[in-house]
């Protein structure tokens, strides 16, 4: 029987954000070797990465955390509801030096490729530097909105000023006073575009597709609230375990707009659109999201708002959602996106219908109708979310097996953990997986991955090899769930939560619409089990 003692670590993990920290204080408490790798400067994950104007959670502060240590939940001190991106760093940095994880932390490196050695029952993980590492399980942590999507349009290599990617913002960026155009209407946008319309001379959104929005309402973080929150963690994480949306929300149990008089339905939006956040979905009725009805009545709510904030009537009309259904589409929250419009500097050109971008010119960028200069274009274009970073990186399984070319046509997992063909190979939040509250996603992801590898090494296993019938039954189970939801409105939904902003590729069911909190119980009836998803196999002598 080989021996994991082969190998340089016995985890090697991809990515420093929330998952490679928690990943490394769980897989260290079970007692084995671990190094995270990443290619950024920094730790953080997303918020190394995205330092653009007004970048900031979309979670409230207190759950969008790791939870795995008590005394960092009350010794940690949040200024805001919604912190900032410096302010979620300070707070990772807070947490590795408080849990001494920077030995396990390799800064700086660009995994390169992860092969899986089937003669060794090894992973061959290979860094741009030329260095090369073993593991006996690897370990995806490099998130799901990580890799951005950068558009192909014609004339890009010409335009004479600075153009990037939202999430690649250039360090030291002076834009005050400087033509901005920024491609994309989509949540960075919405957090971007009122912070840079304050000093930039003007600031044009090229927008394709309009989106429900709705408030998120910052506030300081006070004493009281903060005491509050820190003598109820314990119930604050068992909300955020048990909710459809890995949130610390209540339910309106059983309240439903169906079966509410239309001015008691008015009254009770009213009433929580003022709170702020994503309450405003998930505390007001439990139809809201199922019955096509009642969606539409909330989603005529939201559009009434925005309307009313915005002082010209077409650009109000602009900015108004069509043609799909509230919450098909994952909501961006507001920080006064809407005002930003009633500036004199800032315009919006609707690139669907009325004026397509035909190409980027020296100076800026030309449509069908017109011709616009800038000094900066940023592409606030998206990401290819949940399989792009697997994609980017090449990771090959059994008889060299590609992981992207496995999911040309469907991004199949068990759980969006496993991968059929590809052993000891975990994946944290991989395609297949819910989307929801991601610290908590995390966080019972990770436990479930140490559950199997604590199983594994008591047992004296070599191998962990996902079924090819589970991960069918899941890929059918996720499609089937799907079927049911107002995502599933055929072309009415253009959504990155189905790859649908991936050129060259058909639009595929990404994530699990089944609810945060029965996956969660899917993957401990799992644990609990033995684990029937997948085989233990050991190696011949």
């Amino acid at each position: 029987m080989a021996s994991q003692h082969q190998a340089d670590y016995d985890v090697i993990a991809v990515g420093a954000g929330f998952a490679g920290l928690g990943l490394i204080h769980h897989m260290r408490e079970a007692g084995l070797s671990i190094q995270v790798f990443d290619k950024a400067s920094d730790i953080g994950g997303t918020w190394a990465w995205n330092h653009y104007p007004g970048a900031a959670s979309d979670s409230e502060c207190y759950y969008y955390c790791l939870t795995f240590s008590k005394e960092i939940l009350q010794e940690w001190k949040w200024s805001v509801r919604y912190p900032g991106w410096e302010e979620n760093l300070r707070y990772m940095h807070f947490v590795a030096d408080k849990c001494d994880l920077w030995p396990h932390i390799q800064l700086n490196t660009e995994i390169t490729s992860a092969d899986f050695q089937e003669d060794r029952g090894l992973w061959l993980v290979k860094t741009g530097a030329g260095e090369e590492f073993t593991c006996k399980y690897f370990v995806s942590a490099m998130g799901m909105i990580s890799e951005p999507v950068i558009p192909k349009f014609k004339g890009m290599e010409n335009f004479k000023g600075t153009c990037f990617h939202s999430a690649r913002w250039p360090e030291g960026l002076d834009y005050a006073g400087k033509r901005i155009g920024i491609i994309g209407a989509g949540s960075t946008t919405v957090q971007m575009l009122p912070v840079t319309a304050e000093t930039a001379e003007s600031v044009t959104v090229f927008q394709r597709t309009a989106n429900f929005i709705m408030p998120a309402v910052q506030k300081p973080m006070t004493p009281e609230w903060d005491k509050e929150i820190k003598e109820n963690y314990d119930d604050i994480i068992a909300k955020c375990r048990n909710h459809v949306f890995g949130m610390a929300f209540d339910s309106p149990v059983g309240r439903t707009i169906a079966d509410t008089s239309p001015e008691e339905v008015q009254k009770v939006l009213e009433e929580h659109w003022p709170r702020g956040s994503f309450r405003f979905v998930f505390e007001t009725f439990d139809d809201l999201l199922g019955d096509p009805e009642s969606n539409k009545v909330a989603g005529d709510f939201v559009i009434k708002k925005m309307k009313e904030r915005v002082n010209d009537p077409e650009i109000a009309e602009m900015l108004t959602p069509k043609g799909y259904p509230f919450f098909a589409k994952r909501p961006p929250l507001d920080h006064n996106y809407f005002e930003a419009y009633n500036r004199d500097n800032v315009k919006l050109v609707d690139i669907n219908e009325r004026e397509p971008i035909v190409e980027l010119t020296e100076t800026g960028v030309r449509t069908t109708e017109n011709e616009y200069d800038f000094d900066i274009i940023v592409l606030a274009t998206g990401f290819q979310a949940y399989t792009g970073a697997q994609e980017a990186l090449p990771i090959r399984g059994r008889n060299g097996l590609l992981l992207r070319d496995k999911w040309d046509t469907v991004s199949s997992s068990i759980m969006g953990v496993f991968v059929a063909e590809f052993p000891n190979l975990f994946m944290i939040t991989g395609p297949q997986a819910p989307f929801a509250n991601l610290p908590t996603s995390i966080e019972q992801n990770i436990t479930y991955i140490v559950d199997c590898v604590k199983k594994m090494e008591s047992e004296g296993h070599d191998l962990c090899e996902p079924l090819q019938k589970a991960e069918d039954d899941w890929v059918q189970h996720v499609a089937e769930v799907h079927a049911q939801t107002l995502m599933a409105q055929g072309d009415k939904v253009h959504s990155w939560m189905m790859g649908a902003n991936i050129e060259d590729r058909a639009p595929r069911v990404l994530i699990y619409f089944g609810g945060a909190n029965v996956y969660y119980d899917l993957m401990r009836t799992s644990v609990d089990a033995g684990f029937p998803e997948v085989e233990f196999e050991n190696l011949a002598s």
